[in-house]
Order: C-alpha cells, then structure tokens, then sequence
C-alpha cells in the first residue's frame, strides 16, 4: 500500500512540474504570436489608411487608436468596444507589453495586452493585441497524455526497482529461511555463503561467525551445567550416604565424627558454590572499584593471613603498582598460592616484580615482557604441567592426571577464575616453562603515574 501511494505521489509530481514547464512555455509562445499579429496589424494600418475590420489572426482581439485615443479599427469581437486599456508604449518607444485584468469585452480575466506605436503623419496610431490567459492545463489532450505517460513512467520504474531488489534480496530471503531452519533444528548447520563477494556474502560470514559463538558458547554451557552438577553431586552423595548410614545405625555413630565428616562435605559444597557465584559475576561484566593498588604489598598481606601448611619464599619488590579492585585481586593471588601449595612438594615460591628487571635472572622471565607491565609468578616444586595440558587446567571443572589432581580441596574453579580476573583488568595469566614444577606468571599494567585514582 505505502509503495502504491509513492508512486502516486511520484506521478502527480512529475505531472504538475511537467505542466507548469508548459503552461510557461505555452504562454511565452502566446505573446510572441499575439506581438506578431500586432505588428502585422501594424503594417497594414502603414502608410495607408486603416481598415475599419481587422483580421483576428492568431490574436483574441486588435484594437487601433488614433493620436485623440479614439478606436479607428477594432476585431469583430472588440467591434464598438471601449479602448482595452489606455497605456502607451513610454516615450519614443515602439512598443511595450502589459498584464490587464477586467477587461469589459474580458471580463473576470487577466490579459496580456501588447502595445505598438505607429508613427503616422498627422498622429501616431497605437495597435493594442490581446491574449487570452493560458489555461494551468495548457490543453486537455496534451494534460491526459502528460498524466498518462507520467503514471506509466512511474509503473514501469516501479516494476523494475521491484524486480531488481527482488532479485537483490532473494539471497538475503534464503539467508533468512536457512537461519529459521537452524534455530529450529540444529544449530551446528551454516548458512550458505554466496559466491560473489559483495554485502551479502559478508553478512552471510557474519552470520557464521555469530553462529560459530553461539555454539561455542552453548556448548560451553552445557559442560559447564554437566561438570558443575558432577562436582555437586559428590559432597551431597557423601553427606547423604553418612546420613543414611547414621540411620540406620544411630547406637553404633559416633556423632562428633559423623558430624566433622559433613562438615567437609558441606565445605567443599560451599566452596564450590561460592566459586560459581564468582565465575557468575565476572561472567556478566559487572564493574567492580578500581584503585591504585601496590601489587608487592597486596601480596605481602595475603601470604601473611595464610596459615602456613608449606614453606613459602617471597620476593616482592616494592612500587609495582597497578589499578584494580583489591578483593579480586587478592582473590586471584590467594587462588594461584592455594593451587602451588596443593601441588608442590616441598615448597613455593612468589615473585613480583616490573618487567624487564634484572635483578632475579634465576625466575626465568619471559623475554616478551614489556615495560610498562607488573609480573607476578607463582611457582611450585611439584611434578610440574605437560606443555599441551597447561590451557586445559584454566579450563572450568577441568580434571588432569591423578599426580597433580588427587586433591580434595580444589573446586576446579580457581584457575579459570583467576584467568578471568586477569582479563577483567587488561592482563594475562599463562604456564610457562621452568626447571621444575608449574610456573604460573601473571602480567597487568602498570599504573600511569599521572593516573589519579579511579572512581
């Protein structure tokens, strides 16, 4: 309906702009024709004298006044009539042009009326000849076949525009149908790609990309809701199966152990649901404050809160200082130290230091530090992370070989926690090679000194 109404619309323009061209022209064409039969009146009435009947012409009416202002000669249809109008071409001019209005032989109308000057002996003469106003219509014929060939240009435009996005679109309508049909049956499918490299080839790749991510991450989520659901299930196994067991013997427990061996159950059942409660939020980009924060003395303070289940060497430079919020920082220090001390043997070692510092080569830093950049490292003396393993321990549930994961203690979750609180502030957190044991290094930006404190 909207389309039908444009081209309406767009019909009507081109017909009224196409007749007012001709309405112009048509009445600059009248004048010169009544100017010409003026001048022929003119020649006649020169140097004879003036036939009492003049000849319309292609006129609507001639008049002609002696020097007195007297009507000499007149058209049939201005035969008797008063003067048409009493001005005069100015000066010696031969002839002058004017619009009347309420003529008595024209009456209700507008005019245009073309004087010329006759010199004569005795007195000059003056020719008036009048043309009739063009119609806006200009002629009823002509108008028809202005409209008709104006609505039939519009058509025809119209046809071929709807063809041509037609066929434009019908890859996109394919698109479009392929997509239904993937979001109906299997999300694994993808759209097809067309051959011509144009807009809809790249919102097809676009598509398949998106695509690409929402598998991925459907898929993610799935194995996230299988794994969290397998580690919830083995403290809640545990505890019923003691509970059961306590049931069904109540003379034979001994209640204080029943009771401590629940408490663990319950304690891994808390630990891991605060750790989906964190992977939660930092899932969904919440902002959290950001402050300058000295990264030697934060660490300092949580290795001192810690009880001390290992030995623990430190080396903290002082003034590396980074913006971030201290209790996800902390909380990703405290993770990393938590999984050194469950995997090492004898001892752990925490570094923090700029990049590109030189005074503890034995570290092993990686070259590709930059400055700019605070370091942490976290090392263990354990049995260590084969290369092709080391991004699957940031993995969420992740379970490797039984030498560095028969461990009661550990959720799964602290390391793809850590690794996205790192993220969440600019920075990195890798395995990297070392001697012996796992080498976890962190890297975040370091602070600008000119940076005042975040909001």
């Amino acid at each position: 309906m909207t389309a039908v109404m444009m081209a309406l619309v767009s019909g009507v323009a081109i017909t009224a702009v196409a007749t007012a061209a001709l309405h112009d022209l048509s009445g600059a064409f009248k004048t010169e024709e009544v100017a010409g039969a003026a001048l022929q009146t003119a020649r006649l009435s020169w140097p004879g004298p003036v036939p009492a009947v003049l000849p319309r012409g292609k006129s609507d009416g001639i008049q002609v006044l002696d020097a007195t202002g007297r009507v000499v000669a007149a058209t049939p249809n201005l035969a008797g009539a008063p003067p048409v109008t009493d001005f005069v071409p100015p000066g010696s001019g031969a002839t002058h042009e004017s619009r009347v209005c309420d003529l008595p032989a024209f009456p209700g109308e507008c005019v245009r009326v073309v004087a010329f000057r006759v010199h004569r002996e005795g007195g000059d003469l003056v020719v008036y000849s009048v043309a009739e106003p063009v119609p806006w219509y200009v002629h009823p014929g002509l108008f028809a076949v202005i409209l008709g060939a104006s609505l039939l240009t519009v058509l025809l435009s119209g046809l071929g525009a709807y063809r041509t996005v037609g066929e434009a679109l019908e890859p996109v309508k394919e698109i479009r149908r392929e997509l239904e049909e993937i979001t109906a049956t299997d999300i694994g499918r993808r759209v097809t790609v067309p051959a011509v490299r144009d807009e809809i080839r790249q919102l097809a790749e676009t598509i398949n990309q998106t695509l690409d991510r929402l598998e991925a991450a459907a898929e993610q989520q799935r194995r996230f809701a299988s794994d969290a659901s397998h580690d919830l299930r083995s403290p809640l196994t545990a505890m019923r199966a003691q509970v059961e067991e306590a049931l069904l013997y109540p003379d034979d427990v001994d209640w204080n152990s029943k009771a401590r061996a629940m408490l663990c159950s319950l304690d891994r059942l808390q630990a891991i649901v605060s750790d989906l409660l964190t992977l939660a939020r930092l899932d969904s980009g919440i902002s959290a404050r950001r402050e300058r924060i000295d990264l030697g003395a934060l660490t300092g303070d949580e290795l001192d809160r810690r009880r001390a289940r290992i030995r623990i060497d430190r080396d903290l430079s002082p003034g590396v200082t980074v913006v971030g919020d201290r209790l996800r920082l902390a909380r990703l220090l405290t993770n990393l130290v938590d999984n050194a001390e469950r995997h090492a043997a004898h001892r752990v070692s925490v570094r923090v230091s700029r990049a590109g510092d030189t005074g503890n080569t034995e570290s092993g830093r990686d070259e590709r530090d930059d400055k700019g950049t605070a370091v942490v490292e976290v090392l263990d003396d354990g049995a260590g992370i084969a290369p092709e393993q080391r991004e699957l321990v940031f993995q969420r549930f992740t379970r490797l070989d039984a030498s560095r994961n028969k461990d009661a203690g550990g959720t799964g979750l602290g390391l793809p926690i850590a690794r996205e609180i790192a993220l969440a502030h600019g920075g990195t957190l890798r395995l990297e090679d070392d001697s012996a044991g796992a080498r976890f290094v962190l890297r975040l930006p370091l602070a600008r000194e000119q940076e005042d404190d975040p909001p």
